[in-house]
């Protein structure tokens, strides 16, 4: 088992080195669909944009404050879905049958299906994300200490967690109902655009269910809330936000017991 773990990085790495080198074999072609995604992707910010023309605040945010929200939810988004997106086509392949032969070969499964299909045009999400991050850190007054620095990175990469562990718990649920891709989209996707805004605008239901359900509010938004030093709502403490690593290692061990169990569970095609 540990001798598995540690190849575990090498193998993954050579297997999405092998989409990268396919997709840089037309560069043209490669350039332009990462500037489509960039272009897709920043309509939403722009959206924001357009709204804040015509009001000062959202949710008790200000445009920067948005801008902070809005770049961490899609730049966690964006790792993961780069990462392990294409896990996401599971139940196509366990329709057709080809899952199968990620069963015989001497990788294991979860990396072949993370891998399948990398898409390094991907990376237009996070970038333009980035782009809108260095605005906000342009216009918000806020003292950059090392520990803010380390809260953000840290709730980042955390977020990114949390995201591909929810990619993988849907992914899971294929083994179950095949055609079910679209729900696993709704916490993903879905959830990108839903923490992109500030939370306590869709109702204290909503909050209680991405706070004890479904965590996505440990993306990004109780980490964007304590380095704002905005109070928690529901009445939880203000470091609460501090607590996402712990939510992403938490959704990890959940997904890994999904996975397992839905491939015991795998009976090839139809199952």
């Amino acid at each position: 088992m540990v001798e598995r773990l540690l190849r575990a990085p090498s193998q993954y790495w050579m297997l999405i080195m092998m989409w990268v080198r396919s997709s840089m074999a037309y560069p043209v072609s490669f350039v332009l669909m990462l500037f489509s995604s960039m272009l897709v992707t920043v309509m939403d910010f722009v959206a924001v944009v357009l709204m804040f023309s015509h009001i000062s605040s959202f949710g008790g945010f200000s445009l920067p404050e948005m801008a902070l929200l809005y770049a961490t939810a899609s730049i966690t988004l964006g790792i993961a879905d780069l990462f392990t997106g294409s896990i996401e086509r599971i139940g196509e392949r366990i329709r057709t049958g080809t899952f199968d032969a990620y069963l015989i070969r001497p990788v294991p499964a979860f990396l072949q299906t993370a891998a399948d299909g990398f898409a390094l045009r991907r990376l237009g999400r996070p970038t333009q994300a980035l782009v809108v991050l260095g605005f906000a850190f342009s216009r918000l007054h806020l003292d950059w200490t090392v520990a803010r620095g380390i809260v953000l990175v840290g709730s980042i990469l955390a977020g990114s967690v949390i995201f591909a562990a929810i990619f993988v718990l849907g992914a899971s649920f294929q083994f179950l109902a095949v055609d079910s891709a679209e729900l696993a989209n709704s916490f993903t996707y879905g959830g990108q655009t839903l923490t992109q805004y500030p939370l306590v605008v869709f109702g204290r239901e909503i909050v209680r269910a991405v706070t004890f359900v479904v965590p996505l509010a440990f993306v990004n938004y109780y980490p964007v809330l304590f380095l704002l030093g905005k109070p928690a709502p529901l009445g939880l403490p203000s470091w609460i936000g501090l607590l996402s690593p712990l939510v992403a290692v938490v959704m990890v061990a959940l997904a890994g017991l999904a996975w397992r169990g839905g491939l015991r569970r795998y009976r090839s095609t139809g199952s």
